[in-house]
């Protein structure tokens, strides 16, 4: 391996390559330190040309590859494995913007681009890039797409696979895939840049992508409003669907749990309303069109939920200054719950219409298996998207809290399964949530994805051991061993 090592570097050049251990430990460890790695080495290649060669190498090498972006995933999808037997390659060195058209509402990106950044260049040019999640300021759009992240405005403008036209590849043979189109309509055969979003990096390397934009917001309209149940919260979505028609932004469920956790621990973070209540909508309608009068929209939509009782208190934001502290309680909650403990987390979908029902039962499922435990659910109840974390009980011991993940995955993701849901609705699959992938998608599914990952990468040497757990490959093997 110290031959294919020297050469990588060859091709890197100094500043390709980390040598220094402090220096490495950061790409070996995931965020929330739920997984440390070990790696031979952390590539930082400077274009795809680099990449290309380097990939080359490990081919012939049989040497695995660690693609990595910000490394702010939750699922453990850019950590390394423990037996150091690997390389990290890092992509943030690639960050140019290749090219911005505004008059096609399109942006090209290196890989290493910063979410963030490609939002501030957009909006310098008076469009909108709507990607927006809590780890905007860190993460890279290569991880954002290999993960097929989601955020607080799918509701509106879709996932990362919506917004995206056109991806640059790096194959695991070293070959280049410039799929980077700028299209719309593409009818000409399988859309090949949809197997790699959403991938994790274990069918290639995404090194540059072209993105949709939109018109930038001419108005937008934000309000924080209490509701008496879980019920009136999808009532009083399909009220907001019907009465803003596509203007409907964001819609986010927070509970009070999680309001007190951001007051407790986040600077900055205050009450919106004059008495606490269990249930809170943060929602917000936004337009392009100068003409569209939001505002009103939204407070007409307010005054007919609360005469019909969906609503029982709100306020709608009079500054930007106000709607900022109003979404600044809905990135709190996230950070809140870190000083509390112990957190076993669960980022599902269900069908919108059973969003109520999966709260019910869940709250209900956790409760009855330990009273004192904290549920606190959260996210984009409009899509169906809810981030169900179970903090543990108030004196607890964090360790046997936590120990505990398997049987409250399986109480949380039988409902989920029960309902036709997801149990990875926008954090992907990772080493996390691997092998229980298994138990949960169909046995034929499990196995088309083996056949994806054998006819693209047969060497298993991108990003082993994430997202295809071992046992879809036995299944296609023994599958295919019995139709011969």
């Amino acid at each position: 391996m110290a031959d294919v090592l020297d050469r990588i570097r060859q091709v890197v050049g100094p500043q390709g390559w980390l040598g220094d251990m402090s220096d490495i430990e950061p790409y070996e460890v995931e965020w929330r330190g739920l997984y440390r790695g070990k790696t031979a080495l952390v590539v930082r290649p400077a274009n795809t040309e680099q990449v290309a060669a380097v990939v080359t190498l490990c081919a012939e090498a049989g040497l695995p590859i660690v693609p990595q972006g910000g490394n702010t995933g939750l699922c453990g999808g850019g950590v390394p494995a423990e037996d150091g037997r690997n390389i990290v390659l890092a992509l943030g060195r690639m960050n140019k913007v290749r090219a911005v058209d505004p008059a096609n509402f399109t942006i090209t990106v290196e890989a290493g681009v910063i979410l963030q950044d490609i939002q501030r260049i957009a909006a310098e040019h008076d469009r909108l890039f709507p990607l927006s999640l809590g780890a905007e300021g860190t993460c890279q759009i290569g991880g954002n797409l290999s993960t097929n992240a989601g955020g607080v405005q799918v509701l509106r403008y879709g996932n990362t696979r919506e917004l995206t036209l056109g991806l640059e590849v790096v194959l695991p043979d070293g070959r280049i895939w410039n799929g980077l189109r700028t299209l719309r309509k593409d009818n000409t055969g399988y859309d090949l840049k949809q197997l790699f979003v959403g991938a994790e990096g274990t069918l290639g390397i995404i090194t540059a992508a072209t993105l949709r934009l939109y018109p930038k917001p001419h108005a937008t309209a934000t309000a924080f409003v209490a509701l008496p149940d879980v019920d009136a919260v999808m009532r009083l979505f399909g009220q907001a669907r019907a009465a803003t028609g596509d203007q409907l932004t964001a819609f986010e469920l927070i509970p009070r749990i999680g309001l007190d956790m951001a007051m407790a621990h986040v600077a900055g973070v205050t009450d919106p309303l004059e008495r606490p209540y269990e249930i809170y909508v943060l929602m917000e309608v936004s337009t392009s069109s100068p003409h569209a009068d939001v505002a009103a929209t939204l407070e007409g939509l307010l005054e007919e939920a609360l005469e019909s009782g969906t609503v029982i208190d709100g306020t709608i934001a009079a500054s930007a200054a106000q709607r900022n502290a109003f979404w600044l309680i809905r990135e709190g909650m996230v950070e809140g719950q870190r000083f509390e403990g112990g957190s076993i987390k669960h980022d599902i979908a269900v069908p919108v219409a059973s969003v109520g029902e999966f709260l019910k039962s869940s709250i209900s499922a956790v409760t009855e298996r330990l009273p004192t435990i904290r549920p606190v659910a959260f996210g984009h109840c409009g899509d169906g998207n809810i981030h169900f974390n179970l903090s543990q009980p108030l004196g607890a011991d964090k360790d046997a809290f936590l120990a505990r993940r398997e049987e409250f995955n399986d109480i949380v993701h039988g409902i989920v399964a029960r309902l036709h849901g997801s149990i990875s609705a926008e954090h992907g699959i990772g080493r996390l949530k691997r092998d229980e992938l298994t138990h949960y998608k169909a046995p034929l599914e499990l196995e088309l994805m083996a056949r994806v990952k054998q006819a693209l990468d047969p060497l298993h040497i991108m990003n082993p051991g994430k997202v295809v757990a071992a046992a879809a490959f036995d299944a296609q093997f023994v599958l295919t061993g019995a139709a011969q």
